[in-house]
């Protein structure tokens, strides 16, 4: 599967401990016999030292989105208001259960808008919009999500689709001592 890769360490209440790879490709990491290698340095998100303790590593193949920029428009507040959206994933062939469901919200800050998992990790830009005050997501088929966000002075939207070409992975539990 062509994409980009996100990839983030959690803690034992699945807490997002620290993002290692935003849309990273697939020579940002190492190619090992039978796997992608990459290395945590132990620390969180503000670079301090994590606890010691168990921790879990997973993230997702992101497909090839395509981002339509639908211009200014007037939402219905209930669209602006919505935050989370279900997506039936693309099946990963190393495991044998049925199509994934992920969770897919909008983040924004002061350099833009990205879609993201319900738990925060970061999977897609979706605008460079600076001062984005309030934003909501509603899901547009099968395979994409309408996106509306707010700067205070207009409201814009944005239309994602392949968002069903992602892949869940799972690199299993490890211990920081």
């Amino acid at each position: 599967m062509d994409g980009t890769i996100s990839l983030g360490i959690y803690d034992q209440t699945g807490k997002l401990v620290r993002v290692l790879h935003q849309n990273a490709q697939l020579d940002d990491f190492a190619i090992g016999a039978d796997a992608l290698v990459t290395r945590w340095d132990g620390k969180d998100g503000d670079h301090q030292d994590s606890p010691s303790g168990r921790y879990h590593a997973r993230g997702y193949m992101v497909g090839p989105l395509k981002r339509e920029d639908l211009g200014e428009t007037s939402p219905a507040s209930t669209q602006i208001e919505a935050n989370v959206v279900k997506i039936r994933l693309v099946r990963n062939p190393l495991r044998k259960d049925k199509r994934p469901v992920v969770e897919l919200g909008l983040g924004f800050n002061s350099e833009g808008s990205y879609l993201k998992t319900s738990d925060d990790l970061r999977l897609f830009k979706v605008s460079e919009t600076p001062n984005v005050t309030r934003a909501g997501i509603t899901a547009k088929g099968e395979n994409a999500v309408d996106i509306w966000q707010d700067d205070g002075t207009s409201v814009h939207q944005f239309r994602i689709s392949n968002v069903d070409q992602m892949m869940a992975f799972d690199c299993g539990e490890f211990e920081l001592k």
